[in-house]
């Protein structure tokens, strides 16, 4: 089976939750994983931060880069880009994962939250893209991943939270666009998205979310590095659901991702 020994990952927000597990997976192969985040401090309700997840990620047996960044801000992410180029000789991988999220109707989401979640979503990776992709043209198999979901224009997935939907869908229209522009040249651009909620520590400040219900963030971590390992101008322009690229991998029983295999799984939003 391939692997990501020796590779080097460019993950936003990867001081917790699917960033994290993600990176920890790739770690697992011996790769090199720029952790570009924001969380310098522990947050009194939300665990890790970029050095803390450094950590366990050369524990797992991989090379880890903390960096702070705001990808809203085009200056950090340069430095940030520059930084992970300097420390590793390049970027093979560039894992689009950091999101805003607020699960609110269009009168109840402040245009600073609207702001938020389009500056950090469909702008950050966008931005993200951009600055990677001159190191992804020089690599030997270059993917960017993006954790978002295939779009769907029921009006059910608008209604309820217009705003986030439009941002989400930014990061989908990125994939889509972006995956078609660099083809030729060989660079996989793909979206991945799981089938249930994932209980991540975010979930779970969120009300009524029921992350009980969920899976755990190493079904994603999982997928994606089946998809990262695939040559990449085999597998681009892809909006894969979790479950369906683990079967792809071999892998039937998900029993072991549930976080409570007694419970009935919530569907994640977006998909009919």
């Amino acid at each position: 089976m391939a692997d990501l020994k020796g590779k080097t990952l460019f993950i936003t927000g990867a001081s917790r939750g699917i960033g994290l597990a993600i990176a920890l997976r790739a770690a697992r192969d011996g790769a090199n994983v720029a952790i570009a985040a924001k969380t310098t401090e522990p947050h009194p309700k939300l665990p890790g931060t970029i050095h803390s997840a450094a950590k366990e990620i050369e524990a797992a047996g991989g090379k880890a880069l903390a960096i702070a960044t705001d990808i809203r801000f085009e200056d950090q992410v340069e430095a940030a880009v520059d930084a992970a180029v300097k420390r590793f000789g390049g970027i093979d991988i560039l894992v689009n994962n950091a999101s805003a999220i607020s699960l609110t109707g269009t009168l109840a989401t402040p245009i600073k939250r609207f702001d938020l979640m389009l500056g950090v979503n469909a702008r950050g990776t966008y931005l993200c893209s951009q600055l990677c992709l001159p190191q992804l043209r020089k690599a030997a198999n270059p993917h960017i991943l993006t954790l978002a979901p295939p779009i769907n224009l029921n009006p059910r997935w608008l209604a309820p939270h217009v705003a986030y939907t439009i941002a989400k869908y930014g990061m989908s229209l990125c994939t889509l666009g972006m995956a078609e522009e660099f083809r030729a040249e060989g660079i996989a651009v793909n979206a991945l998205w799981p089938r249930t909620i994932i209980a991540t520590a975010a979930l779970q400040i969120i009300p009524g979310a029921e992350p009980e219900r969920g899976r755990r963030p190493e079904i994603i971590a999982d997928a994606a590095h089946w998809i990262l390992t695939r040559p990449s101008r085999e597998t681009t322009g892809n909006f894969y659901i979790d479950d369906e690229v683990l079967e792809r991998a071999g892998i039937s029983d998900l029993t072991r991702y549930a976080v409570d295999p007694a419970k009935p799984l919530k569907e994640d939003i977006f998909l009919d």
